[in-house]
């Protein structure tokens, strides 16, 4: 009898963990009234700002208008009238309901009911988006937020101590250098450091990656084709003596016969140019973190 009673309560409290946890991860619905208030004055601009970039921001009512200065700020105001019909306001604007806000942003969105505040002084001019509103989005498998791969990228700089380069290059007094690889789910972590020797800054133009032909018989017959980092920790443009970087991809493959390019090329009129080759065994002898 006890080993039953024991059975039993063990499974109502599995029950009820899992009610929570659940609970705690899924929302099922959510209704316009049990959104988060947003009280917004005529005349004040509402900057709504997300840890990661937006993607779209929808507005449900005319009575709003809004716009993307940035890519991680949503601004929003209470649309303006013409002079025209500027003696209709008080009847155009609704105090209890001028809308709900919905931002969405790579992994999550949040929504918000917009109250219309009469007290200009009272009035929010800016909020950072809070977890508690928070809605997560199922995306494809193995897919990162920039907020995600931006924290992969500082922990690659702060606990990865350069050892030995698995691949230097040097020239006109320039070290192009792969301090290590790392692989993280479908992603592909390059961790790079650029040396300049001389007393001149170094002004970077661009920093390009394809892959290429180890081989060109002729130079119509040579293949390029261009890799572009999903992500990139700095967007550092000029470096006087050394600059450190991650620079994540998206997993790519390619035969023996081909090799990964990397160039980095300076502004004119100089245009100290640095190019490496990176074979296929580097990719595939990455480390994980």
């Amino acid at each position: 009898m006890t080993n039953k009673l024991t059975k039993n309560i063990l499974s109502v409290l599995s029950l009820f963990c899992s009610i929570f946890i659940f609970s705690q991860t899924e929302t099922i619905e959510k209704r316009v009234e049990d959104l988060k208030i947003l009280e917004i004055s005529k005349g004040v601009s509402l900057h709504i700002v997300s840890p990661e970039p937006i993607q779209f921001v929808d507005l449900s009512t005319n009575n709003l208008t809004g716009d993307l200065p940035a890519e991680n700020i949503a601004r929003i105001k209470i649309t303006e009238n013409s002079v025209s019909d500027s003696t209709k306001i008080g009847t155009k604007i609704n105090m209890n309901d001028l809308g709900v806000i919905t931002v969405v942003c790579q992994s999550f969105m949040a929504q918000y009911k917009v109250s219309y505040l009469n007290y200009k002084k009272e009035a929010v001019t800016n909020i950072q988006i809070q977890p508690e509103d928070m809605q997560p989005l199922e995306y494809p498998k193995m897919s990162f937020s920039n907020t995600e791969l931006q924290k992969f990228s500082l922990d690659i700089l702060r606990k990865k101590e350069i050892k030995n380069p698995i691949r230097e290059v040097k020239s006109l007094k320039l070290t192009m250098q792969i301090n290590n690889v790392y692989v993280v789910n479908d992603y592909i972590f390059l961790d790079m450091t650029f040396l300049n020797s001389s007393n001149l800054g170094y002004d970077i133009d661009a920093l390009k990656f394809s892959v290429e032909d180890k081989k060109i018989y002729k130079a119509t017959n040579n293949q390029s084709i261009a890799l572009h980092p999903v992500y990139q920790l700095y967007n550092q443009k000029q470096f006087k003596k050394s600059y450190r970087n991650i620079y994540v991809f998206k997993k790519f493959t390619y035969p023996n016969s081909k090799v990964m390019k990397i160039r980095l090329i300076e502004e004119q009129l100089s245009g100290r140019a640095i190019e490496m080759k990176v074979k296929y065994s580097d990719i595939l002898n990455a480390d994980t973190f």
